[in-house]
């Protein structure tokens, strides 16, 4: 049946769920600890099967997923298959509230540095200058946490945009003087002006711009080609969305050295609130997280139209994809169909041709 996404949030839930589910029992063998080694270059005879195994990925690409534009899959730590139907792996994608997972990290890089004390401090402790602008009390108790998890309480105005996930996010000072429909902490709302709040948290703690600080933090340390940002989000490489996904899976790692503190890492990807729409799955911290039996669970970064970083522990897997940014494109769900259907098979095809 057809995944219809973001409007059919009960669908995506339930898919994920089942991909998630079907793969547990097939792959108790699988690694539970990442490699902490990110590899790019294969063996001649690692070319050879991941060129078999992927065979069937690259002919379903052509004929039946026209919506996805790029695909980046790793496998323990290793690039095993690449895809770009423009044939350019240099372009910067628009990732859409993907974006919102890469601002995770830099948080967590702050939090780590000490230049915010926790994720439990009160917002008009790190920007004084906005308390005069709410006058609900209820908004001097808003936390970092709070706005991570989506869950501060702002009203929102409900359209069809808000519901979709795909609302223009407000200038910042207007962002935080809006009403308070719920008290913090207690209801979840996909909230796209969060991201400028946190944006302006994080500069004013970091003492420079989003920019520069990305580039000292995440950027350089990880090999990333250099962003573009537009507005709230951040055009990246596919291979660069799956790093990322990569150094949370590596619970903050990368090559041995730590960039993230690992006790963030693992709470970013972890149930924090029982979430809701547009995606319909718990929230972590700016990630989302799929319930499951395994002992660290699947999570993603979701972008609207199909662009995803989709992180399966049990497997040591990430799969980084971006899609044609269209509603269409997202009602059709081709991204997700192909991550939880010819590429999971792909992968167990692969591990099993691994020599024994």
């Amino acid at each position: 049946m057809p995944i219809r996404w973001p409007v059919c949030c009960a669908s995506l839930s339930l898919c994920l769920l089942v991909g998630g589910v079907g793969l547990v029992a097939s792959t108790a063998h699988a690694q539970t600890v990442a490699t902490s080694t990110w590899r790019e270059s294969a063996t001649a005879e690692e070319q050879a099967l991941d060129a078999a195994a992927f065979q069937p990925v690259e002919a379903a690409l052509a004929t039946q997923y026209p919506d996805v534009q790029s695909a980046v899959v790793v496998l323990r730590g290793r690039v095993v298959y690449r895809f770009y139907r423009d044939g350019e792996p240099e372009r910067l994608r628009d990732t859409q509230s993907a974006s919102k997972s890469a601002l995770s990290a830099l948080l967590g890089t702050a939090l780590a540095q000490g230049r915010i004390g926790s994720v439990d401090q009160r917002v008009v402790e790190l920007m004084p200058e906005w308390a005069p602008l709410n006058p609900d009390p209820r908004a001097a108790t808003i936390t970092l946490r709070h706005l991570l998890t989506l869950t501060a309480g702002f009203a929102l105005d409900g359209g069809p945009r808000t519901r979709s996930g795909t609302a223009a996010p407000l200038p910042v000072r207007e962002a935080w003087a809006r009403p308070l429909a719920a008290d913090p902490g207690q209801v979840f709302a996909y909230d796209n002006s969060v991201t400028p709040l946190l944006v302006a948290v994080l500069e004013k703690a970091t003492g420079m711009p989003l920019a520069d600080y990305a580039q000292q933090q995440l950027v350089a340390p990880l090999g990333l080609a250099a962003p573009r940002y537009q507005g709230s989000i951040v055009h990246l490489r596919t291979l660069d969305m799956a790093k990322l996904g990569q150094l949370y899976l590596q619970r903050g790692q990368w090559n041995g050295q730590p960039l993230l503190p690992g006790a963030f890492a693992d709470a970013s990807v972890q149930v924090q609130h029982a979430g809701g729409p547009p995606v319909g799955l718990p929230y972590g911290y700016l990630w989302w997280v799929v319930p499951g039996k395994a002992a660290r669970p699947t999570f993603m970064a979701s972008g609207f139209g199909g662009q995803f970083i989709w992180v399966y522990p049990p497997l040591d897997l990430v799969v980084a994809t971006t899609s044609t940014v269209s509603p269409e494109s997202g009602q059709r769900g081709q991204a997700l169909h192909l991550i939880r259907n010819p590429v999971f098979a792909t992968v167990q095809r692969r591990v099993a041709a691994e020599p024994k």
